[in-house]
């Protein structure tokens, strides 16, 4: 009720009423394709996603810090895809490629809503193999459930709070001229190019909150895997240990860098026509490729998922 009566707010101060979305190509022979591909990742991107959820929730031997985040990053990755795939498809397939303006700014707030908790969380997961790997005697206390819950509940909140701001930002703004946007999803940087008046205080939101939730998350993740590498390589002996180590890392190390690049790179260079057609690249990248891979990665490197994996189908077919 709250947002109906928010996004009618919205519709009496601009004159557009929709917008209209770039096609992901012009090329009518590649379309049929291009959808067959993005609903195959959609499908695959839900049913993994949704196993991990569904192992990590049943399974006892999963209930750990470690996993808990995990099962987050599962439940954002089929949020974050959701909010813009589903039209992706629809649009490529679509002559009138269309979305109204309280689907298009409900569209922004998810958008960076998931994108925003998922960059937060990496972080927070790189936090959580730091502790375990570097203060081993002192994880259960520093991590102990309370805290991961604190902890998760603080990305959803900073999170929400951040694609809000945009959202009423964005609104606020009057688009009085073409609405054709730039870009197949709803994103702020194509939109501002169509915005009437000044933008100058969303491009700094922009630049300076999306780009410091961006950069800051990507330094903190970084920083932890930096120090996990110098503390394995410097205090441990058993060549196992380190491989064991490394090997747990390096599947949270891949998730970061496909997500992370493509995403900083959106958000710290200024906006241009050229640059535009780049974040396009990106976004399918981080928005559409990255959540199916994140689970896959997670479960062929983990022996613990896969092991859970096969308990939940055996259990299943009994």
């Amino acid at each position: 009720m709250l947002f109906c009566l928010f996004f009618q707010v919205m519709l009496n101060q601009t004159s557009v009423t929709e917008f209209l979305l770039l096609p992901v190509t012009d090329i009518q022979v590649l379309q049929p394709v291009l959808f067959g591909v993005f609903l195959a990742i959609y499908i695959v991107n839900l049913a993994a996603n949704g196993a991990i959820l569904r192992v990590v929730i049943s399974d006892p031997r999963l209930h750990s810090p470690m996993y808990f985040f995990l099962g987050n990053l599962s439940c954002v990755d089929i949020c974050f895809s959701t909010a813009s795939l589903p039209k992706m498809m629809e649009n490529v397939l679509s002559t009138h490629r269309a979305i109204s303006f309280s689907g298009c700014i409900s569209q922004l707030h998810f958008f960076h809503f998931m994108g925003s908790r998922e960059a937060m969380l990496l972080a927070v997961m790189g936090f959580d193999r730091f502790v375990a790997i570097c203060k081993p005697l002192h994880y259960t206390l520093i991590m102990n459930p309370q805290v991961c819950i604190q902890m998760a509940l603080t990305v959803w909140i900073i999170g929400f709070f951040h694609a809000l701001l945009h959202s009423v930002m964005t609104s606020r703004l009057n688009f009085c001229g073409s609405n054709h946007i730039h870009h197949f999803i709803c994103d702020m940087k194509p939109l501002l190019e169509l915005a009437c008046g000044n933008t100058e205080l969303n491009q700094w939101l922009v630049n300076t909150v999306t780009g410091t939730i961006a950069t800051g998350s990507c330094f903190l993740t970084f920083l932890s895997y930096f120090y996990i590498i110098i503390y394995l390589f410097f205090k441990t002996h058993s060549c196992s240990t380190l491989h064991k180590a490394l090997s747990t890392c390096a599947s949270h190390f891949l998730v970061v860098v496909l997500f992370h690049v493509p995403g900083v790179f959106v958000y710290i260079h200024p906006a241009s026509r050229s640059s535009m057609d780049q974040d396009q690249i990106s976004a399918i990248m981080y928005n559409v490729v990255t959540p199916m891979l994140n689970p896959l990665i997670y479960t062929l490197r983990n022996k613990e998922v896969k092991g859970a994996l096969r308990r939940v189908i055996s259990r299943s077919q009994c």
